[in-house]
């Protein structure tokens, strides 16, 4: 990010859309928006000209549509594009899609009048700018997985889940998910758990995208499913993911955690605390300090913990604070995380006294890791 006010450009059909984006990103001191654009070839031209340092982008618009656009800002002059989208299905589909082409982040859409609900985005909106100023930008046609490969090797085929790998994930998670759960084999002898942080209603698209690139079943998690091998939840935005009793999660409103719903710390807490050496904590890309504290939780355990590597991260706030207390077994780019993950499979059982999960929904049916600094 160069030094001055961040740049940018505001994109939407409509006039008065553009107008209104740009009196709320101008109350912040340290933004300046330096242009508009009525469409997205539009927004594509201005991007070359102006350079803007973030564009602001909406997804559904006439012509070129905000997809569109993206695909070639990222092709001609990648840029931190931050994705202003509506909650309707086609909305929460079409903004998981614009995360996996490249866009850092999103933010809602007022659903009431424009004049009396526009105000309530102010905050996150200047937010997520400012934060997409120092972002990676990890376009599309360069991979962020560093190298290419398919799934990893098969693992022995047990019935019930012996481990859990809870997830931690935020700002660049999305994409991040995409490089890991395509690596994992079928025959996975664990279940994952992921609290992605995101809104209620685009957690179910993106459990569905990652469905569709997966050998594994992947869904958005409902209170009381089981822990099956083989099986990836994600938390409901909005909501909490626990372990509870019997194998089975839990979904609660619980409070937000460090402003987090879900948050990865409880769902990593209670993890530990009920597989023990047999859970796996991963912290992927994101801001600020969610699974750090339960990264600890499942050191203390006797489990092991993985962060991603700063080189691979849209964000390196969630696995810097991991590492700076002293939570993390290896720190590895994101094409190594599948392969440590099934590594550490093979290794660990889930003690004996945890109850068994349920047969995988697609079939019937330690010792620590070696530490690989970041520049090491």
């Amino acid at each position: 990010m160069t030094p001055g006010p961040i740049r940018v450009l505001v994109v939407d059909d409509s006039a008065l859309m553009r107008r209104m984006i740009a009196d709320l990103l101008e109350s912040s001191p340290v933004i300046c928006v330096v242009g508009a654009a009525r469409d997205g070839e539009e927004a594509v031209a201005k991007t070359e000209t102006l350079r803007p340092d973030v564009i602001t982008l909406d997804v559904e618009m006439p012509g070129v549509d905000g997809l569109t656009a993206l695909a070639r800002i990222m092709a001609r002059r990648p840029t931190p594009v931050v994705m202003l989208s509506s909650r309707t299905r086609r909305g929460a589909q079409e903004t998981v899609r614009s995360l996996a082409l490249g866009a850092v982040d999103f933010v809602c859409k007022p659903s009431g009048p424009i004049s009396m609900e526009i105000e309530g985005i102010r905050d996150t909106l200047c937010a997520k700018v400012r934060m997409a100023a120092g972002a990676r930008v990890l376009p599309a046609s360069v991979t962020p997985t560093g190298t290419p490969g398919g799934p990893a090797a098969s693992l022995p085929p047990v019935s019930s889940a012996d481990c859990v790998v809870a997830v931690a994930s935020s700002t660049g998670g999305p994409r991040a998910l995409e490089a890991i759960l395509p690596r994992l084999p079928t025959d996975l002898p664990a279940c994952l758990l992921i609290a992605q942080h995101m809104p209620e209603g685009f957690t179910a698209a993106l459990a569905a995208r990652l469905d569709a690139l997966s050998p594994l079943a992947v869904r958005e998690a409902a209170d009381g499913d089981p822990i099956a091998a083989g099986c990836v939840l994600i938390a409901p935005g909005g909501r909490h993911m626990l372990v509870g009793p019997a194998g089975r999660v839990r979904i609660t409103r619980d409070p937000p955690v460090r402003g987090a719903r879900p948050a990865a710390d409880p769902l990593m807490a209670s993890a530990a605390a009920a597989y023990g050496t047999g859970c796996i904590g991963v912290v992927l890309t994101g801001m600020g300090r969610d699974g750090a504290e339960g990264a600890r939780a499942v050191r203390r355990a006797g489990g092991a913990t993985i962060a991603q590597e700063e080189s691979t991260c849209v964000v390196y706030g969630m696995p810097r604070a991991a590492l700076e207390r002293g939570a993390v077994d290896a720190v590895l780019p994101l094409h190594l995380i599948a392969p440590r993950i099934c590594e550490l499979i093979s290794r660990r059982r889930r003690p004996a006294t945890t109850a068994p999960a349920g047969p995988s929904p697609r079939r019937a049916g330690g010792e620590k890791p070696d530490v690989r600094h970041p520049r090491g």
